[in-house]
């Protein structure tokens, strides 16, 4: 008897184990699919060598850097508690940045020269120097303003209100405008889903929907307008598109997050690629490119990934190129004016 239960217990884990061969293969795990990398691993161009730029992004700590060479020649740190959203380098060599809850100007050896901060429950995240000695901005808040300030009194200028969808939601409402050649101004409405240009009274003079958002509107030498929001676009004052770049155009390239794009000379678009170190950690096995260059057949003939030191650049949210003309001649808004010259 002991021998036959002995025999049993034996058997029991023989018997637990048969399968037959579909649930043998049902009992192995399956290997997850290799994740798609965020872009090739040998990219075109020359890197940062590309070109000479200036760089800021909208990041956990707010950085800016200057790279010439293919090297980062300057950098610089504010100690802020917001994001850099829009920033220029100046004809003087001074630096003027957005920070979500201010605007502050430094110069190239890192000394505060001017600074402006946005009142209580508002937020400033784009800016725009007219000459040495006036800033226009967009105000987000209740209400949202554009606002033209002398910086040598700090007395506004001219102001007046913008409209937005929830006067309430005000991280939400701009991100970029800029100045056009004939004086007026283009407005990024991000809430709106709409691109507007006003003159320098408020009145509208032409706008377009932009459904899916728009995080910049850029004004182009040929008289169209440069937009980034889901798609980069160029359009005319028909409203119409004749040039356009998708996400899809370039597959091998993960690009999730477009907030600026900028037309070279020679025909060419830069299209930054923003991250959120907010919802991810960026590791630069891993992480994503920064921006391309696209040909007008939209050939990738440049790709930027710098996450690690000595140029560490961080998310991308501006490149200002300063191998060609990147900054108004003769900035103005209606009748204020200001000379875009050098030191």
């Amino acid at each position: 008897m002991k021998s036959s239960l002995f025999s049993l217990l034996w058997l029991f884990p023989a018997i637990a184990c048969a399968q037959s061969p579909s649930q043998a293969a049902a009992a192995v795990p399956e290997k997850s699919p290799a994740p798609t990398p965020p872009s090739p691993v040998v990219l075109p161009g020359r890197g940062l060598a590309q070109h000479d730029f200036f760089y800021a992004g909208e990041a956990k700590d707010e950085r800016m850097f200057i790279v010439r060479g293919g090297q980062v020649v300057w950098s610089y740190i504010h100690d802020g508690k917001g994001e850099i959203s829009d920033a220029v380098l100046m004809p003087n060599g001074n630096v003027l940045f957005a920070h979500q809850y201010g605007i502050t100007e430094v110069t190239a050896e890192k000394k505060v020269v001017w600074n402006h901060d946005a009142p209580p429950k508002t937020e400033i995240h784009t800016a725009q120097p007219i000459g040495r000695d006036r800033v226009i901005f967009l105000q987000n808040g209740d209400p949202a303003k554009l606002i033209v300030i002398n910086k040598t009194t700090d007395a506004i200028e001219r102001e007046f209100v913008l409209p937005v969808k929830n006067p309430q939601s005000v991280h939400g409402h701009f991100r970029h405008a800029r100045l056009t050649d004939a004086g007026t101004i283009l407005v990024a409405h991000l809430d709106l889903g709409r691109v507007c240009e006003y003159d320098a009274t408020g009145k509208e003079l032409w706008s377009m929907d932009v459904p899916g958002g728009v995080w910049s509107a850029t004004p182009l030498k040929n008289g169209n307008f440069l937009l980034a929001g889901k798609t980069v676009r160029e359009v005319n004052r028909a409203k119409e598109t004749v040039w356009e770049w998708t996400p899809a155009d370039t597959p091998e390239y993960r690009m999730t997050n477009l907030q600026l794009a900028t037309r070279l000379a020679n025909g060419n678009t830069i299209i930054n690629n923003w991250f959120s170190q907010w919802l991810d950690k960026a590791d630069p096995a891993t992480a994503p490119i920064q921006a391309i260059e696209v040909t007008p057949d939209k050939k990738v003939v440049w790709a930027l990934r710098s996450w690690t030191p000595p140029a560490d650049l961080g998310p991308s949210t501006t490149i200002q190129l300063l191998d060609e003309p990147s900054y108004p001649e003769n900035p103005r808004f209606g009748d204020i004016t200001g000379k875009a010259t050098g030191k």
